[in-house]
């Protein structure tokens, strides 16, 4: 009977053991299954996007609204900077645009008192062209009235000479009475007659010559005003000014109202985003310096787990997944997250690899039995994370659920 019993007991705990190795193994096989599934780490720390506030105006800080590491929303004021020497400068743009309006205007009045000018010195031109024209008629006239007076002294001379010489041939014959004296005195009469009508032709002839030259001098006179007038025309048509420089500084002050009125905004700062304001080191009086930063605000919109895989987990980690992240401020709360993205480098070893630098590579002469497998960065988004509990760079952990 006893050696029934120990062969029993010895079959009994061959039996646990077989059990436990093969529980042993099961449970090997499951961690594994699962650790391969649902990849976990330690290795990994809270992140969010942030953003340093520097100012894009100087002065100094009148008044600073917000406090280190206070939690401010969308559109808060953070801190404002003296807008005197800004609001001067948009109102001293306003009134130079406003003198440049005024010049204009001004100029377009002279400009169109110009161009008065100019269509009466045109209406002049016109005028005295018509002078010429109508004293060059009189001259052309004058000039057939001295043609038809010295046609008609010319015949006048023939008829006097006719009859002088008739009266000085016939005046002889009358002693011998081969005359009589009324044919001697008809030839006297009509002597005398003629040498009147001579001199009548020759003071219509003199008159003619004196219109003729009285017409010249017109002409003369009117061309020569003529002359002028077409010389007041182009000084007045030179003397017309033109719009286009004044014109063209429209946009220059247009330009620097616009910026003045862009650093004037821009004395005030509002925060961009919800975010967390830290690295708060100045006060209200301190000189502020365009771009010289003042704080930093923390973007508490987005937190994300960056977890660092060992790169044969990578095959199980795809963006989109579901992940669960524990943070060490509070690690029995569990957060739901999504994977955003697996990264696709990190720095090379030089252990590995050597130095990269320019020329030959720097290969080290040095073998390592036991190599390390590379990890990668997995950025996990979490889904809706409380922001009085997450900070930069906190401790988590995350594991990969899958699909």
């Amino acid at each position: 009977m006893e050696i029934t019993a120990t062969n029993a007991g010895k079959l009994i705990g061959r039996i646990l053991s077989v059990v436990i190795v093969i529980g042993a193994l099961i449970l090997a096989l499951v961690v594994i299954e699962r650790t391969n599934h649902n990849p976990r780490t330690d290795d990994s720390e809270i992140l969010a996007n942030f953003i340093g506030i520097a100012p894009q105006v100087e002065g100094p800080i009148v008044r600073l609204a917000v406090h280190d590491n206070e939690l401010v929303k969308q559109g808060d004021l953070l801190y404002e900077i003296d807008d005197r020497p800004y609001r001067y400068n948009l109102e001293r743009a306003i009134s130079e645009q406003a003198t440049l309006e005024g010049q204009i205007s001004d100029e377009r009045r002279k400009i169109s008192a110009l161009v008065s000018a100019v269509s009466v010195s045109q209406a002049n031109i016109l005028g005295t062209a018509a002078d010429v024209t109508r004293y060059t008629a009189a001259v052309d006239e004058a000039r057939a009235d001295v043609a038809n007076a010295e046609q008609g002294v010319s015949r006048a001379q023939a008829e006097w000479s006719y009859a002088n010489n008739n009266f000085h041939r016939i005046e002889p014959l009358l002693a011998k009475q081969f005359v009589t004296v009324d044919q001697v005195d008809r030839a006297r009469t009509s002597e005398i007659a003629q040498g009147q009508a001579l001199k009548q032709a020759q003071s219509q002839l003199h008159l003619a010559q004196a219109s003729l030259q009285s017409a010249l001098a017109q002409e003369q006179r009117s061309k020569a005003m003529l002359q002028q007038s077409n010389a007041q025309h182009e000084q007045a048509q030179n003397a017309v000014t033109t719009l286009e420089p004044l014109i063209n500084q429209r946009g220059a002050r247009a330009s620097a109202i616009e910026t003045a009125r862009y650093n004037l905004n821009n004395c005030r700062v509002y925060a961009p985003f919800t975010a967390r304001v830290t690295n708060l080191t100045i006060s209200e009086g301190a000189y502020a310096h365009i771009g010289q930063q003042v704080f930093t605000l923390i973007d508490a919109r987005t937190w994300w787990a960056v977890a660092n895989f060992r790169e044969g987990q990578l095959q199980h980690i795809v963006p989109g997944m579901k992940a669960d992240v524990y943070v060490m401020s509070k690690p029995t709360e569990r957060f739901s997250g999504v994977v955003d993205s697996v990264g696709f480098g990190v720095t090379p070893d030089e252990d590995v690899i050597g130095r990269l630098q320019p020329g030959l590579p720097d290969v080290q002469r040095t073998l390592n039995w036991v190599h390390l497998a590379s990890r990668y960065p997995v950025r996990v988004r979490v889904e809706n994370p409380p922001p009085e509990l997450f900070r930069i760079s906190e401790s988590a952990v995350v594991v990969i659920r899958g699909r």
